[in-house]
């Protein structure tokens, strides 16, 4: 089994991101995601330097991938994007099925990320002939849902012919929209929001009535209010999964990653907390739902 560091979901200054992965680098993770998958206003980082970093980061021996955008929206996103498929060196993660035909129409491979809707063997028969070499399933599925997936890919004939990578630790990205709910929130429109998510680099809080953390904003992304992890689960991916995902929280993720190693055969449990983490659609019930 892989793990796999995927690319950060908040805006982080340049100072941060670069620090992260100087650590990350010489960490436990096998594969790198690497770029911006929310919003193109986030440019602490520009393309060229995305590219530089990941050079830099291979260089450590770690598989670096280039992350694109979940939800394209302006020929200039087209442009860069562009210019992460001539890149020459490094494995492109898409995250919008836009993304899936620049990529086939340029015989290039590619890992299909969460963000695809991709929820049965004959989509994934598409993918794969168009390129995929990784699947990354969406969020919200299950371990059934997962098994009998790869049971329809066996008797299609390619179940060997592409990997298998579980979102296992983070705040899960749930849905995504044209509109940016941080900007909302401060009553400031998405044209004038003066990338305010800045502010929030792991995301703002969204609390019900309840006082229950229900959501977190995330620029155009909503994500699970508690934090999805999968480290217990570890023992029921063996013969499913062949690479683990953690989303980068903050630098304490890494520390995670070494966890999770420990814990691959179940040998090492975390004791996890019933108002901050969640499970649920592992096993198959509400995603908020922490199953012991």
């Amino acid at each position: 089994m892989k793990y796999a560091l995927g690319p950060v979901l908040y805006y982080w200054t340049k100072a941060d991101i670069e620090t992260f992965y100087s650590a990350a680098s010489t960490g436990d993770a096998d594969v790198i995601y690497l770029g911006e998958t929310v919003c193109s206003k986030r440019r602490a980082l520009k393309t060229g330097d995305w590219l530089e970093l990941a050079a830099a980061v291979a260089r450590s021996g770690k598989q670096v991938v280039l992350s694109t955008l979940a939800l394209i929206q302006a020929p200039s996103e087209l442009t860069e994007i562009k210019r992460y498929l001539d890149n020459g060196d490094f494995l492109l993660e898409a995250n919008d099925i836009g993304v899936v035909q620049m990529a086939a129409e340029n015989g290039l491979p590619f890992v299909a990320g969460p963000a695809l809707n991709c929820y049965n063997a004959y989509t994934l028969r598409i993918l794969h002939r168009q390129g995929m070499v990784r699947w990354c399933m969406p969020v919200e599925l299950s371990r059934d849902w997962l098994q009998n997936i790869l049971l329809q890919c066996e008797e299609l004939g390619f179940r060997r012919q592409f990997e298998v990578e579980l979102f296992s630790y983070g705040h899960l990205p749930l849905a995504y929209s044209a509109r940016c709910f941080t900007a909302r929130s401060e009553n400031r429109s998405k044209d004038e929001c003066q990338t305010c998510c800045i502010q929030y680099p792991q995301g703002r809080q969204v609390l019900s009535q309840e006082q229950q953390q229900v959501f977190v904003l995330n620029g155009i992304q909503t994500q699970s209010g508690y934090c999805y992890n999968l480290i217990n689960e570890l023992p029921s991916m063996q013969g499913l999964v062949d690479v683990v995902r953690l989303s980068p929280q903050s630098m304490e993720t890494l520390v995670m990653l070494k966890h999770f190693r420990a814990n691959e055969q179940g040998q090492r449990p975390l004791s996890l907390s019933q108002n901050a983490d969640c499970n649920g659609y592992w096993r198959r019930v509400a995603g908020l739902t922490l199953v012991e």
